[in-house]
């Protein structure tokens, strides 16, 4: 962990320091590397912590998908960036169950990180889960270079990312939210809080039994997180979306785009 930013004393943030983006330890290691496998459980108990289930939970029940899909029986097209092993949104699946549509979930991670049990898991909750195995830059990439006419529908439904936005600095960042933008109709992020209560909890993560590869990586994330009105900043600036980005909960940071097109995202 940069010294540098681990000694920053917590009411800087009070100052809005610029974010500051640093590759995280668990981002180089590989998937069997047992440092990696530990922090990936680690991040479980971080997210507890954090309330992300809950937090995607009630922004997703705000959508108006199950009311789009109410005459058709085409499962709802779902993607997740950066997904992981696919155990948060597991729980949102369970959470949503016999509330949404039927869903076919793809799970795109640049690590082939999905088992057959948790596919299973997803299954039980009435949602098909499929794992591509991609670097999200590079799924970007071919995004925007193979954008279908207008009138072929967003490729998505709905595309959503879990502390994920904030490994990349701004160029690519614009690069991802564009690619998000022209190939979903909805776009859900929850990432790390760029304020003092935040930092002064990535520091604490070792009481949730967090390996040090964690505790680095939390710090980190802060730094590298979200306030005000920055991913608006970086949504594609042509007209045509309801936005609204927020502070959610103690640790987390919230952003929800939805086709104007569509009913309205209901207060929540």
């Amino acid at each position: 962990m940069s010294s540098t930013l681990g000694d920053t004393p917590g009411h800087t943030f009070g100052l809005k320091l610029p974010r500051v983006v640093l590759p995280e330890t668990l981002d180089g290691l590989a998937a069997d590397d047992s440092a990696a496998q530990r922090s990936r459980r680690d991040l479980q108990r971080v997210h507890r912590a954090m309330g992300t289930r809950g937090t995607l939970v009630r922004a997703l029940r705000a959508l108006p998908l199950q009311h789009e899909h109410s005459a058709t029986s085409a499962p709802l097209r779902v993607l997740e960036l950066g997904a992981g092993d696919g155990s948060l949104m597991l729980g949102v699946a369970r959470s949503l169950r016999g509330q949404w549509p039927p869903v076919a979930l793809t799970l795109l991670d640049r690590l082939p990180l999905l088992t057959p049990a948790t596919v299973a898991d997803y299954a039980l909750a009435g949602w098909t889960a499929t794992a591509t195995v991609d670097d999200a830059l590079a799924w970007a990439a071919t995004t925007l270079a193979q954008r279908q006419p207008a009138q072929a529908g967003p490729a998505w439904d709905l595309i959503v990312v879990n502390l994920f936005l904030h490994h990349f600095k701004s160029p690519e960042l614009s690069t991802l939210l564009a690619a998000v933008a022209s190939s979903s109709q909805h776009f859900v992020a929850c990432e790390p809080r760029r304020a003092w209560l935040a930092w002064a909890g990535s520091h604490l993560v070792g009481a949730l039994g967090a390996n040090a590869v964690t505790r680095e990586d939390a710090v980190l994330s802060v730094h590298a997180g979200f306030r005000g009105q920055e991913l608006c900043a970086h949504w594609p600036a042509n007209a045509g979306w309801h936005v609204s980005e927020s502070a959610a909960g103690l640790f987390s940071h919230r952003f929800v785009a939805s086709r104007a097109a569509d009913t309205a995202i209901r207060s929540h």
